[in-house]
């Protein structure tokens, strides 16, 4: 049966123009996708998606009800998958920082630079090579999310300007929230990835694993 997943792109504070590309992308990757920006969608039972996606979302994007029940769902043993923005998202919420793990700080310009993947064996990141090249904003973030989640890739500081964490600088991540299970990864700023062989099969992998499909 196709694994069906409710992408949600809301946006109240910047807003990618590469949200057409991803929600095309992951129509692309075996899922049944319902994409929405209302969030009455939040307000209705979840049940029926194997995961929520919240891809490039921004500022505060949920009801007080859609959050008490994005929180039950995910409790309860739904997939949640946060791509790129998602980590700029819901701060007056604090729930939701502790869901995903860690939030954007800052980031420096859009640029090449080095991926390096530290699970060699997730869905996410299996089919990677060791060290991946790609473009990106590589986004900081106010607090290093290891301890609280699974590390499954980092940025190579040394390979681009203006990194802001250091040696230890997680990009891609994974954590169990309930009986839930989150995967996030902060990579997706431009269109162009989401043309990408590799990281098309970065999603599928991350959110199926998050939708308890992909072992």
């Amino acid at each position: 049966m196709t694994t069906r997943i409710l992408a949600y792109t809301r946006t109240t504070a910047y807003r990618h123009d590469s949200i057409p590309a991803g929600l095309a992308a992951l129509r692309t990757l075996g899922f049944a996708v319902d994409a929405t920006e209302d969030p009455a969608a939040f307000e209705t039972p979840l049940d029926p998606y194997a995961a929520v996606v919240l891809l490039s979302t921004s500022g505060e994007v949920l009801t007080d009800a859609g959050r008490a029940r994005l929180r039950a769902y995910v409790e309860g043993g739904g997939g949640f998958a946060g791509v790129h923005a998602a980590a700029c998202t819901e701060d007056d919420w604090p729930y939701y920082g502790e869901l995903l793990g860690a939030r954007f700080a800052r980031h420096p310009a859009y640029q090449p630079g080095r991926v390096v993947i530290e699970d060699r064996g997730h869905p996410a990141t299996r089919h990677l090579p060791a060290v991946w090249g790609f473009s990106d904003e590589w986004y900081d973030f106010r607090a290093n999310p290891r301890g609280t989640a699974h590390v499954l890739a980092t940025a190579d500081e040394t390979s681009y300007e203006g990194g802001g964490m250091g040696a230890d600088h997680p990009l891609v991540w994974c954590r169990e929230q309930g009986a839930g299970r989150v995967f996030y990864t902060a990579l997706g700023h431009a269109a162009e990835a989401y043309d990408d062989p590799d990281f098309r099969a970065h999603l599928r992998g991350g959110i199926g694993w998050a939708a308890g499909t992909a072992a």
